[in-house]
């Protein structure tokens, strides 16, 4: 599966004035991953570092010069390169303040682009598609510099890539009266290939092209206005000298083929991620309307969108990734948007494996099989009654998807719950994820829209199937918090990998600010609500061990010595009566409010993106899910089998780590905060007790060690039984 996290801004943009151009001429990583180059199309680069979102050093050239050729980072000398007005190369380093007063050096024909991979040299590709390394070139820039392409031909786009051997390979594609072609520039030894791409519709000429090396293969991944991605492969392991002007025809096969709305695309990209996910950008997302611009990530195995998020402004058609984080000019802002690609069975991604089924009852055989080898009879298949349900509603609907999408739009609630549950009953349909994530999508669009319709019970089936999630239905969890649907958002909370850090804040705001009568009437998961009526009811006494190790009894860790400024506070006699009141073994929130904030703690997020959302709480809000989070430690402790049952659970781990975003994002407040001082000084008591627990496993690690160098005594007797239990 893949994701998309919440993205946000690295710097604003000033389009060109023909507002068909973000204003960026490219970005290009620097020393790690979290720095990049970005070089505007007039006379500026910009060192960033991403995770800061701010700029440390910004370079640009006189009034009247441009860069022609975006920055690269040379890592083995710690240098930058580009070029402006297409002969100029200038090289600088950090320190630099001024370019003009860095090294430069002219040469004699225009440069098309600098390329440079990390542990590589940088290399120098020609307009007319001669490759220099930069180094020789500096020792004599006045050199003559051939013309391999012949007239009429120009470069549209390039790559360098390193082979798995550290041979570099410099690639471009050029057009020449609507023929496309690969060169491929092998570097010591120099060695250039020259290809001929198979032609489209008439008048249809590549928008976009990306390159990977994957298994002694060279792959190029090309993008069509109609929707076609189509995907090339060269082997390198057969490259041998030049095959002169000669042009090999490339293979093709097609990839992808994405949804178009009306007319042809403009403005869009195909980028690979990996060997089975590429993100697609300036392309209709299949379960939207026209009119919204997407960037989606597509699974090419499975033929699907697995992630998508709507981008606001104008977009420009330029994509770029690094370090797991994909970089788009869309509007006035360039964003930063982080991604992830796992890589999963067919049946994972269609929701198979975690598919719930009636078994047949386990049948029990007889003395005589046992003891005279009979042959069991083969037990008979009992038709339950879920099973004459589901064959009776197989046979109610005949209707297409097409059909019952436009039944959802304006049909009643009853007759859309009826064909769509007879939809998804059969067996016959094909591409389930594409149907549900449409269905899903009209269902939510009107609800939106009508107040008066709501499907619950049609949505929360179309969730059991496991072909949603966040991205192909972004409007889903807001709908069901908008209608107090609070089962619904619990499945939503289970089911979808993707939610947004946002949505999750915006879901834990809604939970705890429920009245507890709205929470009493939701009918919320069985086996979670379980697990929390045996945490709630537990009684008080039970202690028992974690781990082999008791936290400190409550008074016993009181007598902490606070130590601030020139005064020492005793926190034993005076804070015991403020710090436990409320009974801290009394669960602060009701039961299902219980239970929903569970699945707040169990959904996946990423810190970074969750704590500026989570200072949007206040401050009673705050100190109510600590008093809770408080409760949950306090129940682990006691007992440390209870939250590792099969039941979905939030793990200590988990709870500590919320306690610390939290904190975090409201230390200041807390501190000012009269009720909350017995909250802070606990939490200081939990972590000291999380310390002397570790410190107590350091001490048994060492018992192990010395037990596993223990030699195996061979005289034993006629037989020995040793024990170690380890608790």
């Amino acid at each position: 599966m893949a994701a998309l996290y919440e993205g946000y801004t690295l710097c604003g943009l000033v389009p060109s004035q023909n507002l068909h151009s973000s204003g960026i001429r490219g970005i290009e990583a620097e020393r790690d991953g979290d720095h990049v180059l970005v070089t505007d199309s007039t006379r500026t680069v910009t060192l960033f570092k991403v995770s800061d979102q701010k700029p440390l050093g910004s370079w640009t050239v006189k009034q009247g010069q441009t860069l022609t050729c975006s920055a690269v980072y040379n890592s083995q000398t710690k240098e930058y390169v580009s070029v402006s007005d297409h002969k100029v190369i200038r090289i600088w380093n950090e320190g630099d303040i001024l370019l003009d007063k860095a090294f430069k050096a002219t040469v004699t024909s225009d440069i098309w682009r600098v390329h440079c991979v990390p542990g590589g040299n940088p290399v120098v590709l020609f307009q007319r598609g001669a490759v220099r390394l930069l180094d020789p070139l500096l020792s004599e820039p006045q050199q003559r510099i051939e013309e391999v392409l012949v007239q009429e031909e120009t470069i549209k786009w390039s790559t360098t890539l390193m082979a798995d051997d550290s041979q570099q390979f410099v690639i471009f594609v050029t057009e020449q009266r609507g023929d496309h072609f690969l060169y491929m520039q092998r570097l010591n030894p120099n060695t250039l290939h020259r290809y001929r791409l198979e032609r489209e519709e008439p008048g249809l000429f590549p928008l976009s092209f990306s390159a990977t090396h994957r298994d002694k293969h060279i792959c190029l991944l090309y993008l069509y206005p109609n929707g076609h991605v189509y995907r090339s492969e060269v082997s390198i392991r057969g490259l041998g000298a030049d095959e002169g002007s000669q042009a090999l025809p490339l293979p093709r096969i097609l990839l992808l083929g994405l949804p178009v709305s009306e007319g042809v695309l403009e403005a869009a990209t195909a980028l690979v991620l990996d060997d089975a996910h590429i993100a697609v950008v300036g392309v209709p997302h299949p379960s939207a309307g026209a009119g919204k611009d997407y960037l989606c990530i597509w699974n090419t195995n499975f033929q699907a969108v697995q992630a998508g998020k709507e981008m606001s402004g104008k977009i420009y058609g330029q994509l770029w990734t690094y370090s797991n984080k994909l970089f788009i000019p869309h509007g006035k802002t360039l964003s930063v948007i982080p991604y992830e690609c796992l890589m999963v069975s067919l049946a994972s991604a269609l929701g198979k494996l975690k598919q719930h089924k009636t078994e047949a009852p386990a049948s029990v055989p007889s003395w005589n099989i046992i003891l005279h080898g009979e042959k069991a009879q083969p037990p008979r298949t009992v038709e339950t009654r879920k099973t004459r349900t589901s064959r009776k509603s197989q046979s109610v609907s005949c209707l297409t998807i097409d059909q019952v999408l436009e039944l959802v739009k304006t049909a009643p609630v009853d007759v859309v719950q009826k064909e769509v549950e007879g939809l998804l009953a059969r067996t016959d349909l094909q591409g389930l994820q594409p149907s549900v994530g449409q269905i899903a999508s009209t269902l939510v669009s009107r609800s939106l829209a009508d107040p008066t319709f709501y499907t619950q019970r049609t949505l929360v089936q179309l969730v059991h199937t496991q072909s949603l999630c966040h991205s192909v239905c972004p409007d889903l969890v807001l709908l069901a918090l908008e209608r107090k649907d609070y089962f619904l958002c619990q499945l939503c909370l289970q089911f979808f990998p993707d939610i947004p850090e946002v949505v999750t804040c915006a879901c834990l705001k809604a939970f705890i600010s429920m009245p507890d009568v709205d929470a009493e009437k939701a009918s919320l998961e069985p086996d979670s609500v379980s697990f929390m009526e045996s945490l709630i009811a537990k009684e008080d006494d039970q202690v028992g061990l974690q781990n082999g190790f008791s936290p400190t009894p409550y008074d016993e860790d009181r007598s902490d010595t606070l130590v601030g400024s020139d005064t020492v506070i005793e926190t034993r006699a005076e804070d015991k009566e403020k710090t436990s009141t409320p009974s801290q073994d009394i669960c602060p929130v009701s039961l299902n409010k219980a239970v929903l904030l569970n699945e707040v703690l169990l959904t996946p997020y990423s810190g970074t993106f969750l704590l500026p959302h989570l200072k949007d709480l206040s401050s009673q809000q705050v100190v109510l899910f600590l008093r809770y989070l408080q409760f949950l430690y306090l129940k682990y402790s006691q007992d440390a089998f209870l939250h590792m049952s099969g039941v979905r659970s939030p793990s200590l781990t988990q709870v500590m780590d919320w306690v610390s975003l939290l904190l975090d994002a409201h230390f200041t407040v807390l501190v000012m905060t009269p009720e909350a001082k017995g909250l802070l000084l606990n939490f200081h008591r939990f972590v000291k007790s999380q310390v002397r627990l570790v410190s107590e496993l350091g001490k048994i690690e060492g018992g192990l060690q010395e037990l596993s160098n223990l030699k195996v005594k061979k005289d034993v007797g006629q037989y020995s039984i040793e024990v170690i239990e380890l608790l």
